[in-house]
């Protein structure tokens, strides 16, 4: 992953400097520090989803061409067969493929997400993510527990939310299993 993290980290540079972006304009769209920021487009520290959606968004592009270097050409239809969705990693342990990858001018990006289950996160605080737009996820197997700013709920297979993710929210599987869960996230018009 370090050589793709690179990679991404260094289109985000080429582009920022094609578009005469100062990293200071990027840091406060992607709500860090320019120092935060720097570390990032140095490629040594991961991306999140957000970031990467946050930085797309500035620059101008296809989330996906961060991530591959392809910008999506597909715009009638896309088939993607099971196991064939384009990784992303996001967060520790949690693997994300994207289901949607290969059309061009989304207006969601579709993710089959594995959450891990891990003893240690069960009691402490999750970490709240913000990205603009709103999000729909549907619990395919096991459980999640997300956590909305001031709230919590569990959700359990064949259970879904929807919400509007510019608000705080955050998830770990719970049930002493992976969660398996599809997650679509609708860009802001």
């Amino acid at each position: 992953m370090e050589v793709r993290l690179k990679e991404i980290a260094e289109r985000i540079r080429c582009l920022r400097d094609i578009l005469n972006i100062s990293e200071e304009e990027m840091a406060k769209a992607c709500g860090m520090t320019v120092e935060q920021y720097r570390e990032k487009e140095a490629g040594s520290e991961d991306f999140s989803f957000s970031f990467l959606l946050k930085c797309a968004e500035v620059l101008g592009v296809d989330m996906i061409e961060l991530v591959t270097g392809e910008e999506p050409r597909l715009t009638f239809y896309s088939v993607v067969r099971q196991g064939r969705g384009l990784p992303i990693k996001r967060r520790k342990g949690f693997t994300y493929q994207h289901l949607g990858y290969l059309f061009k001018d989304k207006k969601c990006e579709p993710f089959l997400v594995t959450a891990p289950y891990s003893e240690e996160e069960q009691n402490a605080p999750i970490h709240l993510s913000y990205h603009k737009g709103q999000e729909f996820d549907f619990i395919l197997k096991g459980s999640l527990k997300v956590a909305f700013e001031d709230h919590t709920e569990t959700l359990y297979q064949g259970d879904c939310v929807y919400y509007d993710s510019g608000h705080g929210h955050g998830m770990i599987a719970t049930g002493g299993e992976d969660c398996v869960f599809l997650a679509v996230i609708m860009k802001e018009e």
